[in-house]
């Protein structure tokens, strides 16, 4: 799981930078995110962008995710197989999310006989972790990003997306969805906005081809979101952008509001199909670290 750890290269925290963390945090660059408790690494070179936040997953092997920054989406039938018929069960265990002691998060699927109870009334065949900033960590405008390297497989379905913090029903709060990926398109990632009016499979989005298999190593995923704008990237190359006028006609502009972080690894579901013979579990989505910036 640890692939292409031998290249990560960790500096050591300037001691200002988390007196500089303190005084911008709830900046209106930044929405209202949260403070980390410590930072163990600064980011390569962004430049005109400041770091507001940032899990860089270090930590005792076999651990759990910092709690202070992240909670968990658990079950499946309770929530009608996540709106999309997936096959797995979302755990709190550390056997499904954890930190590998090298500076990693694993979310790992698995094949778990009764993981739970499923959607259809049986039960799931499948167990993993989905892991969210709910209620500590948010951001409003800025540069949002993350270092993943995702598995590959018939019906594996990777992501690292946000949703609109308000109490309000989906799609009306916004659904920004900074990478997807199913491994029926080995060499394809997806970056995708919902709302009232462009939802579900008609989603705003755009496909990012890598011309080779995404799984084969890790990439940036990145969105920066300004006032009516949001522009998707990967390694550093944008290639999605939306604001108000390039909605869908009826559709309705609702990003200017905070938005929180989610981590996950499903199993299956309407788009990415249920897994084959080919499919190899555990599956293990790696991911680096995860940060927010201010632009300057």
């Amino acid at each position: 799981m640890k692939q292409g750890a031998a290249s990560v290269v960790r500096k050591p925290l300037s001691p200002a930078l988390p007196a500089l963390l303190a005084l911008l945090v709830g900046c209106g660059g930044g929405g209202s995110v949260a403070a980390p408790a410590a930072a163990s690494a600064t980011p390569s070179a962004n430049a005109g962008w400041t770091l507001l936040w940032s899990d860089e997953f270090d930590g005792p092997a076999g651990s759990a995710p910092n709690s202070a920054h992240w909670g968990y989406d658990l079950g499946n039938q309770e929530s009608g197989g996540w709106g999309n018929h997936e096959l797995q069960y979302y755990t709190a265990s550390t056997r499904n999310t954890f930190l590998d002691g090298k500076g990693f998060l694993t979310i790992k699927a698995e094949r778990q006989p009764n993981a739970g109870p499923c959607w259809h009334g049986k039960p799931c065949d499948y167990s993993s972790g989905r892991i969210l900033s709910q209620g500590k960590v948010t951001f409003t405008y800025g540069k949002v990003e993350a270092r993943i390297k995702v598995p590959g497989g018939q019906g594996i379905w990777p992501a690292f997306w946000s949703l609109g913090a308000d109490k309000l029903a989906w799609p009306a709060a916004g659904e920004i969805d900074i990478m997807e990926y199913v491994g029926k398109t080995p060499n394809t990632a997806y970056g995708t906005a919902h709302g009232p009016g462009y939802s579900g499979a008609q989603g705003a989005g755009k496909p990012f081809d890598f011309k080779r298999p995404v799984s084969d190593d890790f990439h940036v995923f990145s969105i920066i979101k300004r006032p009516n704008e949001i522009i998707w990237l990967v390694d550093g190359v944008e290639y999605h952008r939306l604001t108000p006028a390039t909605l869908p006609a009826g559709g309705s502009w609702v990003f200017e509001r905070p938005f929180f972080l989610i981590l996950n690894l499903a199993v299956g579901g309407d788009w990415p199909g249920s897994p084959d013979a080919s499919t190899v579990f555990p599956a293990q989505m790696s991911v680096d670290w995860v940060r927010i910036y201010k632009e300057n």
